[in-house]
């Protein structure tokens, strides 16, 4: 037999804080995809440049960019081909196993990472970190590591 359990739902306040944030996500990413437009960037390709351009010899196996990125290994590497034909990006063989792939990036790739990056920091600024002062984005990063250890402790679960 099925025990029913009654639902928690979210008080009024609890519920103004979720919406807030889901609200707040979503007019962030969509400015931020806004801002890189001009530049023919999606908030993927920058996010692939971003990871590509920190890691070691510019470049990752093709596996660890998809779990950095949160993507399917089949929608990077879909995403990979569309960077690939733009010369932002380039695939290469892993020697040690030969079925492993890198995304490595190219000269043109740190050029548009060098032209791009000081527009998105401006734009990150612009619409985030210039409308909070240093205790609220304090506050901020104290509030939401809990819920990013939370997620990333389940990514392998989902």
């Amino acid at each position: 037999m099925e025990t029913e359990t009654a639902t928690n739902w979210l008080t009024d306040s609890e519920q103004c804080a979720w919406r807030t944030y889901l609200d707040v996500n979503r007019m962030l990413t969509h400015q931020m995809e806004k801002d890189l437009q001009p530049f023919g960037l999606t908030n993927n390709d920058y996010e692939i440049l971003v990871n590509l351009s920190e890691a070691e010899g510019q470049r990752l196996r093709m596996s660890d960019l998809a779990a950095a990125t949160l993507q399917s290994k089949s929608r990077l590497s879909h995403q990979i081909t569309r960077m690939e034909n733009a010369g932002l990006v380039r695939r290469e063989n892993c020697e040690s196993d030969r079925r492993g792939l890198f995304a490595v990036l190219t000269e043109a790739g740190v050029e548009t990472m060098e032209k791009v990056a000081p527009h998105h920091v401006a734009s990150v600024r612009k619409h985030f970190i210039d409308l909070l002062s240093s205790d609220a984005l304090s506050s901020l990063r104290d509030s939401l590591t809990p819920v990013a250890e939370h997620l990333r402790g389940h990514r392998g679960k989902l």
